[in-house]
């Protein structure tokens, strides 16, 4: 081989093994790149972890306390009350509300109503139905009223005796 070949070979050898060492620096720098990124995903995957895990925690918290203030607004003898003015439905709403959790207020209002509803039957007498219809609505209302403002007052109307009547509810 000539001197010219022999160094074009030698000048050839050179550069391939600095490529190859330039190759393994940058794979090195590559790979120890790649691990940074890793450690900080795993970093950012424990941060999400843990910001997931708060926020699962607040929303069970919120869940619990609106649950329960759902269930003390439910259990309310004064929303009762007020339902059971309502006609027959309400009523019969208020009366299975009142079942799970009896309050006084709910009752007193549940025993008004039906009297009240009761009462409501005679309306169909001519002339004196409609007096007493009349009545029944006005009584109806200052109940709905009373019961809004969460007192107990019996209605002009029977209304003491629908307590007595009625008691057993």
């Amino acid at each position: 081989m000539s001197d010219d070949n022999k160094n074009l070979s030698d000048d050839l050898d050179d550069m391939i093994g600095d490529a190859k060492e330039s190759a393994k620096r940058a794979g090195e720098k590559i790979s120890q790149k790649a691990n940074e990124l890793a450690d900080d995903a795993k970093e950012l995957g424990k941060e999400a972890k843990e910001k997931a895990s708060e926020f699962a925690s607040e929303a069970k918290e919120k869940a619990s306390e609106f649950a329960d203030e759902a269930k003390e607004i439910l259990s309310d003898g004064k929303n009762i009350g007020i339902i059971s003015h309502v006609y027959w439905i309400g009523w019969i709403i208020a009366v299975i509300m009142n079942n799970s959790n009896k309050t006084e207020l709910g009752s007193f209002y549940i025993r008004q109503n039906l009297g009240l509803f009761l009462l409501s039957f005679f309306v169909w007498i001519p002339f004196l139905g409609w007096v007493l219809g009349i009545a029944i609505f006005i009584a109806w209302v200052m109940s709905l009223i009373s019961s809004l403002s969460g007192e107990k007052k019996p209605t002009f109307l029977l209304g003491n005796q629908f307590q007595e009547w009625f008691k057993g509810l």
